[in-house]
């Protein structure tokens, strides 16, 4: 697609990848590029980062379309649904798991910070489970019992399942610009 900007995503969600990906889409929309191809493999990371890339992205004034072009893994599954069309290469791999939460040795919790680390959990499952639900046109329940069991779909596979549109052969045109993070 001509005047179509590659963007490759190969990192981790976190705050460092999530500000270097949002700052690539803010200049691409200043300079007024309405298309935008993201390339993604991630291991996933951190769910705040990665529902807040969703949510830019989305919402942003540019068409995005995205391609696993190796593995996308726990939340890296909500920002690859951001494409209004989704392709992942023949040999890609899709990961859907539960959210945890780390704690460091010798943490002390109160009842109540309990309560809220519990409440905070069930909330980023339910948008979590929301967002591949409405791309893969499939309930959330079905999508929360998929996280619980921790899912693991090949491309052909995440095809059927309705998180792929196509397979695709080839990542982009020689004659696109691609910008690398990660």
């Amino acid at each position: 697609m001509k005047d179509r900007t590659v963007v490759r995503f190969l990192a981790e969600i976190n705050q460092q990848s999530a500000n270097a990906l949002i700052g690539v889409v803010e200049k691409l929309i200043r300079e007024g590029r309405e298309d935008m191809l993201l390339l993604i493999s991630s291991p996933g990371g951190s769910v705040f980062h990665g529902l807040s890339i969703y949510n830019f992205l989305k919402r942003a004034p540019i068409n995005i379309e995205t391609c696993n072009f190796g593995s996308i893994d726990s939340i890296a599954c909500v920002v690859y649904c951001v494409g209004e069309k989704k392709y992942s290469l023949p040999n890609a791999r899709f990961l859907m798991h539960s959210i945890s939460f780390n704690v460091r040795a010798e943490t002390r919790f109160e009842e109540k910070k309990i309560r809220e680390i519990a409440g905070n959990l069930k909330t980023d499952r339910g948008n979590i489970s929301e967002i591949i639900a409405e791309n893969c046109k499939k309930t959330q329940k079905e999508i929360e019992e998929i996280m619980f069991e921790g899912t693991t779909y090949n491309a052909k596979e995440a095809k059927v399942f309705g998180l792929v549109d196509k397979i695709v052969e080839e990542l982009f045109d020689e004659d696109e610009e691609i910008i690398g993070i990660g």
